[in-house]
């Protein structure tokens, strides 16, 4: 926080600097008379009628009464990694887009609208990367229609907590009505780790590798009511690789694109788990995407799913972004 020459705090952000990334101190409570302070970083997205609204990197929405500051000031742009391979939003963006591809897109300026006859909300939402070239209330008006056309919801994917992010686009659909369903991580980290890891020597072996997932493949993944459409889907990409162990008990998907191997769909049989078996199938498919010429791993994780994240955690994955599925309001 800023402090004056006089040991004071200070407020040093106005009303203008919304869109910038901020840090503030306000008084939460007094008890018996000494005030409690809370701090929040991040981006100020708007500050109307004495009240601001600070979008956090998880994308959580802290309003915050102006009377309330104590302190405030201006900080650098969220960096874009922690550790791990260096990696812009947009380019991580674009990846994860050819990693999961729709079966149609239409842009809208620099946005595209993707379908897929409602399989997966990442194949079936609004990628916003730039400028609509109309003004926001027209383009969703075209996003809820092109979806409405297609009988499906209408969602708009919105990423926070990284350097070139959607906080404001994401604060000016919650002024909307539309309503934040689910929100990821996306991860990043060096491929060669996860390559390396120890694994059950037994299962290590046993993983098998295929260009298209059978129909064992399919039920573990568990999320397939038509399995022509998923695979049609799945298969699509750079190069695609799929994983399995005998009788699926734990499957997953790679898409190598360049430095880029993108994990996705490992899942293990439950009464399987803790054994090691998602260890063995993402092991055999980084060692697969490293003789492509791959060098950095990217994947995506619900932030409600604790099992995956510790999983991911001790491999090395650090969270580069948060994206969240905005949905329009009925």
């Amino acid at each position: 926080m800023e402090i004056t020459a006089g040991g004071l705090l200070e407020v040093r952000i106005t009303p203008a600097d919304v869109g910038k990334r901020v840090s503030v101190r306000r008084v939460e409570a007094v008890v018996s008379g000494s005030p409690e302070f809370t701090d929040t970083v991040g981006v100020l997205t708007s500050w109307d009628q004495g009240v601001l609204l600070i979008t956090k990197k998880d994308g959580q929405s802290v309003r915050i009464s102006e009377s309330s500051l104590v302190a405030g000031k201006i900080v650098p742009a969220a960096p874009a990694r922690r550790r791990g391979p260096a990696a812009s939003f947009e380019e991580l963006s674009r990846v994860a887009a050819r990693a999961w591809q729709p079966l149609e897109s239409e842009p809208l300026g620099d946005w595209t609208l993707r379908a897929a006859a409602g399989f997966t909300r990442r194949a079936n939402s609004v990628l916003p990367l730039g400028d609509p070239g109309i003004p926001l209330d027209d383009a969703l008006a075209r996003v809820t229609s092109w979806y409405a056309e297609r009988s499906l919801p209408a969602y708009v994917q919105v990423a926070t907590g990284a350097a070139g992010t959607q906080e404001m686009l994401g604060a000016e659909l919650e002024r909307r009505g539309w309503v934040n369903e689910v929100s990821a991580e996306v991860r990043i980290g060096a491929l060669a780790p996860v390559g390396d890891v120890d694994a059950p020597a037994a299962e290590a072996e046993a993983v098998r590798l295929t260009r298209v997932p059978d129909e064992e493949w399919l039920g573990r993944y568990g999320k397939v009511s038509d399995p022509d459409l998923a695979r049609r889907m799945l298969v699509e990409g750079p190069s695609v690789w799929f994983a399995a162990l005998p009788g699926s008990r734990a499957i997953g998907r790679c898409v190598v694109d360049g430095r880029w191997a993108g994990f996705a769909a490992v899942t293990v049989d439950p009464a399987h788990r803790r054994e090691g078996l998602a260890t063995a199938v993402m092991a055999a498919l980084a060692r697969r995407a490293l003789e492509e010429g791959a060098s950095a791993a990217w994947l995506q994780v619900e932030t409600d799913n604790p099992g995956a994240l510790a999983l991911y955690d001790g491999l090395g994955f650090a969270r580069h972004h948060t994206y969240h599925h905005y949905r329009a309001a009925s």
